[in-house]
């Protein structure tokens, strides 16, 4: 948990940063739906929308407050968002989510596989023990359910029918970095940084596998590759190569 105090460092190094950043390949101008953590709200999410704007994206926020898990609600209103969003362009969306912002992406992405390019999530804790996490007492505080519910724990780990990255951080303080790994397959992949988890979404290491995940063309999707000096910024693979 002390690990976490980084992310105002995180959010610095993004600055110092921007002049790098600014050097990644410009997207396609596709819009992206990007979702909170638990408790959080757009807000937390502004520098990664607005570094995903200035490479060239159309971005959106959840627009729903605060993120209090799977209130009544809540599940209908990003599956409208998503679907007009979509209309709106005329063309799929990527979704990106945050922590429990994750869990909406990946399950929007579950019921509009036509609808969805690719799946990005940071730091979500989608398989695994569910009380894994240094947060699971606070989310069944303010979601009102529980985190060991055997229907929802089936649902929440199917893997999307899209391509779906999973980016996630040994060091990790709230969320056990292996509830974070995806089962490898021609459309599922992990990506390993080092980042805490509150600082994720602003960690410069993170916004650039981001970036490059999405700068790839529909229908065109290829595992990120860590070859020559990124090898010493992430890793990738399954749960046993992410244990290496």
């Amino acid at each position: 948990m002390m690990l976490e105090g980084r992310a105002p460092w995180e959010y610095a190094a993004m600055v110092a940063a921007m002049p790098w950043l600014r050097k990644l390949p410009k997207g396609d101008g596709h819009p992206i739906l990007v979702f909170p953590g638990l408790g959080a709200a757009d807000f937390t999410t502004w520098p990664l929308r607005l570094f995903l704007q200035n490479r060239g994206y159309v971005t959106y926020p959840w627009d729903q407050g605060f993120n209090l898990g799977p209130r009544k609600g809540v599940m209908q209103t990003c599956l409208e968002q998503a679907r007009a969003i979509h209309r709106k362009h005329g063309q799929p969306i990527s979704l990106v989510g945050w922590s429990l912002g994750g869990i909406y992406a990946r399950e929007v992405a579950k019921e509009l596989p036509e609808q969805t390019r690719c799946v990005i999530t940071l730091g979500t804790p989608f398989t695994g023990n569910p009380r894994a996490t240094n947060a699971w007492r606070f989310y069944e505080f303010v979601s009102g359910h529980s985190v060991e519910d055997p229907a929802v724990i089936e649902q929440v780990r199917r893997p999307p029918p899209v391509p779906t990255t999973s980016i996630y951080s040994r060091t990790d303080g709230i969320v056990a970095w292996r509830c974070s790994v995806n089962e490898v397959g021609p459309q599922a992949e992990n990506i390993g940084v080092h980042a805490s988890h509150v600082g994720m979404g602003m960690n410069p290491i993170a916004l650039y596998a981001i970036a490059d995940r999405l700068a790839q063309s529909p229908g065109d999707w290829k595992p990120f590759e860590a070859a020559g000096a990124k090898r010493w910024f992430f890793r990738t693979g399954g749960a046993a190569a992410a244990a290496i």
